[in-house]
């Protein structure tokens, strides 16, 4: 590292000389000659002190301020902190020198992040020299905004960087810095790039330069994949640019590589061109195929030079996906079915990949899997392959091109895999082979026994989706309650998984009164074989079988008296949950009457069609941080909508194996036959059930922890906390909330201490934060309180604040627990914008200059006001007390009257920086009335201040305490 920064970063000015910085060039010296690190330590603490005195002592020329800025960065480079110097290299970028300069905004990029409150003091700097003559001082700037670009300078900027891409005077090399500094920002802030800019950007990716369209596609392929209407012009260009670069032959010699014509640019005008759809246009269309059937004839002969082979490789697969894409381009199709064929038997590893994702890709798309079923014994062979990739992408492809016609093959051969697969694709196997044996079972028997083999021999590898999902195809199908019965019954009395067990004890629950009279599955053997499970199951596994059993007292009166000695041990559980279960169905098998147990364990009614749970998980999986996909893994069916990429919008309630009981939760059956019970097949219930509730579909509960919900008697320790940093925010005769709070800068951190003054214990402790102003202020919890307090015991809870902006409305906090009945608070945190400001002191002077560069409206605030009741007095120790509370520093002796009260402070926040904030505060004690001034840099500061003072010294003398 030494070598690198001592000789590149370092090493030249403008002129290609070596400079004369003889000094940094002995530390670097010093710093490669220390044998130990602590030697290393000392050498650097030496020269940090050095400088740190030279930057204080000032008066520093050009020269001297760029070597000890570059022994700073050296510093930082080697992974060492420099806590200063920044202030020095933002001096530098406004250098005339362009050696002084480079080394300026060198250290502001690596220095500064987006939300430095320094990055600010660099906008004016930045957009003068973007709109330099000079295009060395363009691109430092284009650099520096990519790199440390946030929002604010990103919105101040952009135009400027527009103008610079679609300048006719920029240089070649600026509009491709240009281009992708744009693409960075539109990345991280889209709505940065105008839409009255889009006609604009698409024209040049006609430039003559190749390295300006190369990167002004990669802009344009951005911009597409969210607004394909508004870009749907640069189809046309990209169409026109492939064919001139790959059969005309137009590119620059030095974009020429190892023979092929701009690889890259070729890749990126390819994979364009899938954003569309076909076009219908014939002369586009031909500009299309010639190019697609020269990148054919081109990889023809497999070169010798790796790196061509690479190249032409990686436009080849591009193009073949294209093609796939078209889908009507019928001669070039069979020509790719071929040459897959062999692309996914190569010796390379990297051939094989890309030949196996563009055969799944082929599989999504093609009328018909035949060409790919030829190479099946091929594709089963790249589940064995040694790089875990081609394992993944084989898995893929299998997935796709299963039919009908060759469904139960690959589901034997993808179990049979699954007993040695790695365990980073187990459970993506698991789902596959549950979605392949559901939509192919043409035989009950079939489904039933791969489903309950799958999930033995996954185990842990099965999530909830897979097993749930078995439980809904049983529940709606009649002709599988019989056989799944038994055969569940017979794993659940062996050594079986836990997930097995849940499925018994539901299957069994529901359906074992059909099996009842078989051998081996009388009542009291399927009793024993769910109870023997009972005590190495989880507890909501537990939960599960407590519910069966109850259904069983229902089913099977000659078995109650094990099913109640049941309920009466678990009635003592020290689990909440399985406790209050086993009382309650205690309590309903020993009523004197059946008609209550009958109404409840009623049979489980279908359960409604919706989209099926596994397909979402399965589409979850494959999603992707990158360009986006024009298709999705799975056949022709899976591709023929683009509103089926997203299938995890449902409708209707969920259903909960874990935590519901045995009570009906939906009367009202799925008629999909015109059977009399409502069950159909199963190739009619594919689209099953979402198991994740949507949020946006169900009709919201009205949030209880807002401020239209405040409990009686919050304000009181609300006001008191307003001015201290700790103590008493709620107490009442069972439950004492306190707050201690610190805050540094624009950070805030809460801690709430609950105690239950009780003689009997909290259950369900629940905390829930309502925050108003989540745009400026951002929350974070770092913790929850315990779930069970005991009596006269506590907890607590920390929350993290963070002032991003001005904030008007402070969070609100509910908190809720069972103290026999549900007991709950809602309540309002002193968490406002004055808790974020750190008392200022200035002489009468500066205050008064500051007073007046400020001015008046709209960055000033003033009321009159007096005491809200009679009964209530002012005092000059009062007032002080109030004013010091609200973080003001008091300047005594500013004001000529010396009752007036005159302050400043300083506001942070983490996005737009600091604020200086002045008051005049003028009491009147006769007439118990006052007058408040606040003035601030931002004009949104001071009515917020002003407004949190009123109501605070309104309150007069008997408020505070």
């Amino acid at each position: 590292m030494a070598s690198s920064a001592g000789g590149g970063i370092f090493s030249r000015n403008n002129s290609g000389n070596v400079p004369t910085m003889r000094g940094l060039v002995s530390f670097i010296a010093d710093l490669r000659n220390a044998r130990a690190r602590e030697l290393e330590e000392k050498r650097i603490n030496k020269e940090l002190a050095n400088i740190r005195q030279k930057f204080r002592d000032g008066g520093l020329n050009g020269y001297s301020r760029k070597k000890y800025v570059c022994k700073l960065l050296y510093i930082y480079i080697l992974g060492w902190n420099v806590d200063f110097g920044h202030l020095e290299a933002v001096n530098l970028i406004s250098a005339t020198k362009y050696s002084e300069k480079q080394i300026g905004y060198l250290a502001v990029t690596l220095f500064l992040h987006e939300q430095h409150e320094l990055l600010h003091l660099v906008v004016n700097s930045i957009r003068k020299d973007l709109l330099d003559h000079n295009e060395l001082n363009n691109c430092l700037a284009l650099h520096a905004i990519a790199n440390v670009g946030g929002k604010e300078m990103g919105e101040a900027l952009s135009l400027d960087v527009h103008r610079l891409l679609i300048s006719p005077a920029s240089k070649a090399f600026v509009k491709k810095k240009a281009a992708l500094t744009l693409l960075r920002l539109y990345r991280k802030y889209p709505n940065i790039v105008q839409n009255e800019w889009a006609e604009r950007i698409i024209s040049l990716m006609d430039d003559p330069d190749m390295g300006v369209a190369l990167s002004v596609t990669s802009l344009v392929m951005a911009l597409v994949q969210d607004n394909q209407e508004q870009y749907k012009g640069s189809y046309v260009k990209a169409a026109n640019r492939l064919k001139r670069v790959v059969v005309d032959g137009e590119c620059a010699e030095g974009y020429l590589y190892y023979k092929v014509p701009c690889p890259w640019i070729q890749v990126k005008l390819l994979k364009l061109l899938q954003y569309y759809p076909p076009p219908e246009d014939t002369h586009i269309r031909k500009l299309i195929r010639e190019a697609l059937q020269k990148i054919m004839d081109s990889a023809l002969e497999m070169p010798k030079n790796v790196q061509q082979n690479n190249a032409q490789n990686a436009v080849l697969f591009e193009a073949i996906n294209l093609v796939i894409h078209l889908d009507t381009e019928q001669d070039l199709m069979v020509q790719i079915s071929t040459r897959l064929g062999k692309f996914i038997s190569s010796r390379e590893t990297n051939v094989r990949y890309l030949g196996l994702e563009a055969m799944t890709h082929l599989a999504a798309r093609s009328e018909t899997l035949d060409p790919i079923k030829k190479h099946q014994s091929i594709i089963i062979g790249s589940l064995r392959d040694r790089d875990i990739s081609v394992r993944r992408q084989g898995l893929d492809l299998l997935y796709s091109m299963c039919d009908s016609t060759n469904a139960q093959a690959i589901v034997q051969e993808l179990l049979r895999y699954l007993q040695s697969a790695d365990y980073a694709i187990r459970e993506e196997m698991v789902l596959k082979i549950a979605i392949l044996t559901e939509k192919y079972a043409t035989d009950v028997q079939w489904y039933v026994d791969i489903s309950l083999r799958l999930i033995a021999m996954a185990g842990d590898h099965v999530s909830d989706e897979v097993w749930q999902r078995v439980i809904q195809i049983v529940t709606n199908n009649e002709e599988l309650q019989v056989y799944a019965a038994q055969n569940i019954l017979q794993y659940v009395k062996g050594d079986c998984h836990e997930t097995l067990v849940k499925i018994g004890g539901y299957l069994l629950g529901e359906f074992g009164h059909l099996i009842a009279d078989n051998k081996g599955c009388s009542p009291i053997e399927q009793f024993m074989a769910l109870n023997g499970k009972m005590r190495g199951c989880s507890a909501s596994t537990r939960a599960i079988l407590l519910s069966s059993f109850v259904k069983f007292v229902n089913l099977f009166p000659e078995i109650k008296p094990q099913l109640l000695q049941a309920f009466r041990a678990y009635s003592h559980s020290l689990d909440s949950e399985l406790q209050q279960r086993a009382c309650e169905y205690l309590t309903l098998a020993t009523l004197p009457t059946d008609d209550l147990l009958r109404t409840v364990c009623d049979e489980m009614p279908p359960f409604p069609e919706r989209a099926s749970a596994l397909l979402s998980r399965l589409h979850q999986k494959h999603a992707t941080t990158s360009d986006k996909r024009t298709w999705v893994v799975g056949g022709k069916d899976a591709n023929a909508d683009i509103k089926e990429f997203n299938l995890a919008q449902g409708t209707g309630l969920k259903r909960s194996f874990t935590n519901a009981g045995p009570v009906r939760k939906d009367s009202t059956p799925m008629n999909t036959n015109g059977s009399s019970n409502g069950v159909g097949k199963i190739s009619d219930d594919l689209a099953g059930l979402d198991m994740n509730i949507d949020t946006n579909k169900v009709l919201k509960a009205p949030n209880l922890a807002s401020a239209a919900h405040l409990s009686p008697d919050w304000e009181i320790g609300y006001n008191r906390l307003l001015l201290r940093s700790e103590g008493v925010l709620y107490e009442d005769a069972q439950v004492q909330i306190g707050l201690r709070t610190e805050y540094r800068a624009q950070l805030g951190c809460v801690i709430f201490y609950f105690t239950n003054k009780s003689s009997f214990p909290m259950g369900s402790f629940t905390t829930t934060l309502d925050n108003r102003s989540a745009e400026n202020l951002k929350t974070d919890i770092k913790g929850l309180p315990d779930i069970t307090v005991p009596p006269d015991g506590q907890t607590h809870q920390t929350i993290m604040f963070e002032a991003k902006g001005i904030f008007n409305d402070p969070p609100t906090f509910r908190v809720s627990y069972l103290a026999g009945a549900l007991q709950a608070l809602t309540l309002q945190l002193p968490v406002h914008i004055h808790k974020y400001m750190d008392s200022a002191e200035l002489s009468g002077e500066d205050f008064f200059k500051r007073w007046k560069q400020i001015g008046g409206a709209p960055r000033e605030a003033q009321a009159i006001f007096g005491l809200v009741s009679k009964n209530r007095t002012m005092n000059l120790e009062f007032v002080r007390k109030v004013v010091k509370g609200f973080k003001w520093g008091l300047l005594d002796g500013v004001d000529p009257n010396g009752k007036n009260i005159v302050g400043a402070t300083v506001l942070h926040t983490s996005e737009g920086g600091k604020f200086g904030c002045l008051l005049r505060l003028e009491p009147n004690y006769d007439t118990q009335m006052f007058r408040i001034t606040v003035r601030a840099t931002d004009e949104a500061v001071p009515p917020i201040l002003v407004k949190l003072m009123e109501d605070r010294l309104s309150q007069g003398v008997e408020g505070i305490n």
